[in-house]
């Protein structure tokens, strides 16, 4: 019985991060897109960083669910395995895009002159 509650540990842990950050960080960029129109072109681009951050953060703990369903249930075969792993480092280049999109934003800015 200890085996199966740990079976689903990890997956119940990521999901329940996945949301907690929808619920956090996500409706802070909706509410700001929903506002009043912008009145210049710096509020359109922290608008639509906002939104990219929430959309990748919500991609990624969707991968890191996935990959970590996938490697429960692969049952020890090396395919499987690899494919969840290949799910797990894909979840994490999306974190690490959330992460870098505000600071790539902050250099192309820089660029532009905005």
């Amino acid at each position: 019985m200890r085996s199966k509650m740990f079976r689903w540990a990890a997956p119940t842990a990521a999901v329940l991060v996945g949301v907690l950050l929808v619920i956090f960080v996500t409706p802070d960029a909706f509410a700001d897109a929903l506002a009043a129109p912008p009145q210049d072109l710096n509020t359109v681009i922290n608008r639509i960083t906002k939104w990219l951050v929430g959309l990748l953060l919500a991609l990624a703990t969707l991968f890191l669910t996935v990959g970590f369903i996938r490697y429960l249930l692969a049952g020890g075969d090396p395919g499987e395995v690899g494919k969840a792993k290949d799910t797990l480092k894909y979840a994490a280049i999306g974190y690490g895009g959330a992460v870098m999109a505000p600071v790539l934003v902050t250099i192309l800015k820089g660029f532009v002159g905005g």
